[in-house]
């Protein structure tokens, strides 16, 4: 093999390696970020606090979206199906889907999700 053969292989071996370790941070950042999503439904059951759902949704989706571009694709995935079956199995109406939406997306672009906290809320949350 001639020293420019080698070079190509070397240069494949090390671009098959990048995109190998991109996959795996990907999928590394989705985990988190489903688990910050789950983190934040958990928070929002316990806390049980008025006027507190889109503060959760918000913070879910920041927190998500905080690990890089997994997390952000795994809250976008999440809150489209979450709020996809609330919209048409449990009766929720096109509002609260709208603002759920709204903070989703808020959160997820990276904005404060203290911008929906209700007053009162634990700092705990």
């Amino acid at each position: 093999m001639s020293a420019v053969g080698s070079i190509i292989i070397i240069r494949n071996e090390g671009r098959i390696r990048d995109r190998i370790r991109s996959g795996y941070d990907f999928a590394r950042q989705a985990g988190q970020g489903t688990r910050d999503m789950y983190r934040a439904y958990s928070d929002m059951r316990e806390a049980n606090w008025r006027n507190s759902d889109q503060y959760f949704h918000a913070r879910g989706n920041h927190d998500a979206a905080s690990r890089g571009p997994g997390g952000r694709w795994a809250a976008r995935v999440i809150s489209n199906a979450r709020e996809g079956y609330q919209s048409g199995l449990s009766g929720q109406g096109p509002e609260d889907t709208a603002r759920d939406q709204e903070a989703n997306r808020w959160g997820r672009n990276g904005g404060d999700p203290n911008r929906y906290r209700p007053d009162g809320l634990p700092d705990r949350y």
